[in-house]
């Protein structure tokens, strides 16, 4: 038999996971705060309490220790800038990615690389690694000669008279 607050209980965690879950597909995101807590079904100021109290971070922070983690990984095993990794893993700053690096693990991006290649298998080429996180623009995006197609102004289209 069910108690009520252990229910109640149950459904809090469940909302919270569901909100987890959604940081966790999306870590390479800027972080919607709003639009985390609404998968919780909770305020922002009511989620980050909850948050904490059940993970023991704020959402902020555990954003940024999985974002830290991945970064961990491609210094590991992609041949890739550590600017790159810092834009792929969702940091807008190189400073702040790498103030947040090393905070976390105690080194420097480029000190744990130094640190960790040769430990392993071979690094991974940049352009494979950024194909696969989605780093090039997709053949559909591209114009003529291989630039970023841009919308055509109204001039440009047929003879004026389409919208």
């Amino acid at each position: 038999m069910d108690s009520a607050p252990g229910s109640a209980r149950l459904a809090h965690l469940r909302q919270l996971r569901l909100a987890k879950d959604a940081m966790d597909r999306d870590w390479a995101e800027p972080l919607d705060l709003d639009a985390v807590a609404a998968h919780a079904g909770y305020s922002r100021f009511h989620f980050v309490r909850a948050f904490k109290a059940v993970y023991g971070l704020t959402p902020g922070q555990y954003l940024s220790r999985r974002r830290i983690e991945r970064a961990e990984e491609l210094l590991r095993t992609a041949d890739l800038s550590v600017t790159e990794i810092c834009t792929l893993v969702g940091f807008a700053s190189l400073g702040t990615f790498s103030a947040t690096f090393k905070k976390q693990t105690g080194l420097s991006p480029s000190a744990y690389r130094d640190r960790h290649v040769g430990r392993g298998t071979a690094l991974i080429p940049g352009c494979y690694a950024l194909l696969w996180s989605g780093g090039f623009k997709s053949l559909e995006d591209r114009g003529p000669q291989g630039r970023a197609a841009q919308d055509p102004g109204p001039q440009d289209r047929n003879s004026g008279e389409a919208p």
